[in-house]
């Protein structure tokens, strides 16, 4: 998530030597290579993934459609850092460059969320609803979510290009160049909405669990009607699954939600950069957190990589692993 020159001072080599017409290449660093190594692992790991739900037709569920959104945002997200290593150290930079890279993260980091919002909605309704979820009505009801999802997200990315950026005028840039501090603060207070509102459903999906469980063991008279069901059977380990994942999530979005809003264009780049790649790390953790964990995904990768041992029959299992 490097997509931006931070603080005041342009921090790569590049553009302290100005666009002259000897323009020389840096050398590659360290920094370089970790930035390409680790988008070309963003990008393939989420290809995988995006490839293997679009390409099985059983795999047509609500949370698959929005799996494969959140893989299209990653895989985004990986090419947006290959296109900035490209940038710094093989050709000449430039003004449309920086906007184009910063659109793009910003297009790709806002479907993300906003995919990883939509999963957590899919998990509260799939326990919440069970008779209904999975059904034609459920599937367009996600499938027009989203659309509106990749519209606002697209939108919000253009931003840059269309002219909300501080190239012009280096007074108002924020913590993440080309952005502008009014833009990054709108940018970032959304970001802190979508992670309350995601919070807020991941507790009642416990709340929700907690109570079919209870209500399970009680009509079965595995517990007496007082007791936990979770503590005697050890149901804890989804909710400790659930708590990684929160876990997570809430330490890949809060820093820069937060630095986005308080740092300015004075602040100590380290601290942007310190930020950003964890919000750039969940496009990496994603896929392995949510998709690669899904049992039927794994029986088509499986299944693809050795068709005689894995038979093909996936049969889709829609309640929800929390």
């Amino acid at each position: 998530a490097s997509e931006s020159h931070p603080g005041a001072e342009p921090i790569i080599p590049s553009d302290q030597l100005g666009r002259s017409s000897a323009y020389e290449l840096p050398p590659l660093t360290a920094w370089g290579v970790a930035l390409c190594v680790s988008g070309t692992l963003i990008a393939t790991e989420n290809a995988i993934v995006v490839t293997t739900i679009l390409a099985t037709s059983s795999l047509r569920a609500p949370v698959f459609l929005l799996l494969a959104s959140l893989g299209m945002a990653d895989l985004l997200a990986g090419v947006a850092l290959i296109l900035h290593f490209l940038f710094m150290f093989c050709v000449e930079p430039s003004d449309w460059s920086e906007l184009l890279t910063s659109g793009l993260l910003v297009t790709s980091l806002t479907a993300s969320l906003c995919s990883l919002m939509g999963v957590a909605l899919d998990r509260y309704l799939s326990l919440s609803h069970a008779l209904t979820y999975g059904s034609g009505q459920s599937r367009r009801r996600a499938a027009i979510l989203l659309l509106l999802v990749w519209l606002g997200a697209c939108m919000i990315g253009a931003g840059p290009a269309m002219g909300w950026h501080c190239l012009e005028d280096p007074n108002s840039c924020s913590v993440a160049r080309p952005l502008t501090r009014t833009y990054l603060s709108l940018l970032c207070g959304g970001f802190l909405v979508v992670v309350m509102v995601t919070l807020q459903l991941y507790a009642g999906i416990c709340r929700v669990a907690r109570r079919h469980a209870h209500a399970i063991a009680t009509q079965r008279h595995f517990l007496p009607s007082n007791q936990s069901y979770a503590s005697k059977h050890g149901s804890g380990r989804g909710f400790s699954r659930l708590l990684l994942v929160l876990s997570v999530f809430v330490g890949c979005w809060m820093p820069f939600s937060l630095w986005g809003l308080l740092g300015d264009a004075s602040s100590p780049p380290l601290y942007t950069y310190a930020t950003l790649v964890p919000a750039a790390g969940s496009s990496l953790l994603n896929p392995i957190l949510y998709s690669l964990r899904h049992k039927d995904i794994r029986k088509v990768l499986l299944h693809a990589c050795c068709p005689h041992r894995y038979s093909h029959s996936t049969h889709i299992h829609y309640p929800v692993d929390v």
